[in-house]
């Protein structure tokens, strides 16, 4: 085992200190099937020492100025950024993420959002007058983070880096498949001087370390972001404590390319988009919905560019998929692809076969199913892999249908020729983002979904405002 990514303690209090379990889990190389590390396999105990500290700290980091608690936040990116060529590599080794793409958004996109959180929540004004009440925004307690294995830095730094900013306190739990990023921001925390028990970091499984937090009674607030089925556990276990729970969870979000599009511009981008990070991407837009006249033209292009997708080892700067993130991961995904084939649908490329030359890691190949039907479970069903299916429908209103036909609401996209047309689609659509002709991703703007996606907004004003609370004082 790689030794230079074993570790033994979790961070309470502000210090470094042993679990009160005695085993440990394995963090597994996708590419290689090997161990490259381990973390404390964490208890309930532990759990409980985290939300005291974080209990305790809470009164003076509230009352920390805001501006001050910014000045935190912006050294917390110095630090990450400092890192950022270590974070990368470490994040392609632990879930698979081709190295570019790791440098991107892995790392990048974690420093982005500490510096805009510093920026929204030192700005924010926490106070206003309503006739004769003073209305007054406060951090909401003590946050319990979940986060998932598929952006494990990000997706921390979504939670961590706004729930500080408003004033709460955190105690994080990353995912025991991933977690080896959480011990660098840790570091990086602790490094920048943030306050004793302001931030806390326990490891361990879900159903030990994930419902002891969510059922904890001085756990103000639940962050959760990860499956349906798990979001829908955690807010079981919460409800006991009548505790605020806010959930990210899945996707079957679409494509919508309309009639007057061009598809040379259009199906390269949403081969691409579906295959984000491996496909292991909640808001990857993996149905692409077509004008039945085109489908037959858009099948020839997404074969080809899911057939042009370099394969391979995530660490080599070429690569563009690399390994899904475990051997569970890999089957679950082949098995939605046997399973549409055998309800009709038709494979394009791809398929449940290693890749040539990569018969060892968790590797698919770039897969596109068509003649999908939403009679089919993988109309439904996100896969999490790099699986795109194509769909086809006859006018504008079906178009929106079949968008809208579906549990989830998280993500979606709209070309048109028109961008006045592409706008009107997109207010039709029930999903929490609609991207429009491409536009770029927005750290400000609200992240979350509709339906089954879960409830709440990350990121932005809204982000900052899921930490806070409000009081009225009548004066």
């Amino acid at each position: 085992m790689n030794h230079e990514h074993v570790r033994d303690h979790i961070y309470v209090d502000g210090a470094w200190i042993p679990s009160h379990g005695s085993r440990t889990i394995d963090v597994v190389d996708p590419t290689t099937e090997q161990p490259i590390g381990r973390v404390p396999d964490g208890t309930p105990k532990d759990v409980d020492a985290a939300v005291r500290a974080a209990r305790r700290a809470f009164p003076d980091w509230s009352r920390t100025p805001a501006e001050t608690r910014a000045r935190y936040l912006r050294e917390v990116a110095d630090g990450l950024e400092r890192r950022a060529p270590e974070l990368a590599a470490l994040i392609a080794r632990e879930v698979g993420t081709p190295i570019a793409f790791a440098r991107m958004a892995q790392v990048g996109l974690a420093v982005l959002t500490f510096r805009t959180a510093a920026e929204v929540g030192g700005s924010y004004s926490y106070e206003r007058r309503e006739a004769n009440s003073l209305i007054v925004r406060e951090g909401v307690g003590v946050v319990g983070a979940i986060t998932p294995w598929n952006y494990p830095l990000h997706q921390a730094a979504a939670k961590v880096a706004y729930a500080l900013a408003a004033g709460s306190t955190v105690v994080l739990k990353p995912s025991e498949v991933a977690p080896l990023s959480a011990w660098v921001l840790a570091e990086a925390i602790d490094e920048a001087g943030v306050p004793a028990g302001v931030f806390n970091l326990v490891s361990g499984t879900g159903p030990v370390v994930g419902e002891a937090i969510a059922g904890h009674r001085d756990v103000d607030l639940v962050s959760f972001t990860g499956s349906t089925a798990v979001g829908r556990r955690i807010s079981k276990v919460a409800a006991d404590t009548v505790k605020r729970v806010t959930l990210e969870l899945g996707g079957k979000s679409p494509t919508v390319l309309l009639a007057d599009a061009d598809p040379a511009a259009v199906v390269p981008r949403a081969v691409a988009g579906a295959f984000l990070n491996n496909g292991q991407t909640c808001c990857a837009l993996t149905r692409l919905l077509v004008p039945r006249a085109l489908k037959h033209r858009v099948e020839r292009m997404a074969k080809a560019a899911a057939e042009a997708t370099v394969i391979g080892d995530p660490s080599q700067p070429t690569t563009q998929l690399g390994p899904l993130v475990s051997h569970t991961q890999r089957e679950r995904v082949r098995g939605h692809v046997e399973h549409a084939v055998e309800q009709g649908a038709t494979l394009l490329c791809g398929g449940t076969q290693p890749p040539e030359g990569l018969s060892h890691g968790y590797f698919v190949r770039p897969t596109v199913l068509t003649d999908v039907t939403p009679a089919m479970d993988v109309h439904h069903d996100e896969v999490f892999g790099p699986v795109l299916v194509i769909e086809a429908y006859d006018d504008e209103d079906h178009a929106v249908r079949l968008a809208n036909d579906t549990d989830y609401g998280l993500a979606a996209a709209v070309w048109s020729a028109d961008p006045a047309r592409a706008l009107a689609v997109a207010r039709r659509i029930r999903a929490g983002q609609v991207e429009v002709n491409g536009a770029p991703f927005n750290p400000r703007a609200p992240f979350g979904g509709y339906g089954q996606s879960g409830n709440g907004r990350e990121h932005g004003v809204f982000g900052l405002e899921e930490f806070l609370e409000t009081k009225s004082i009548q004066l």
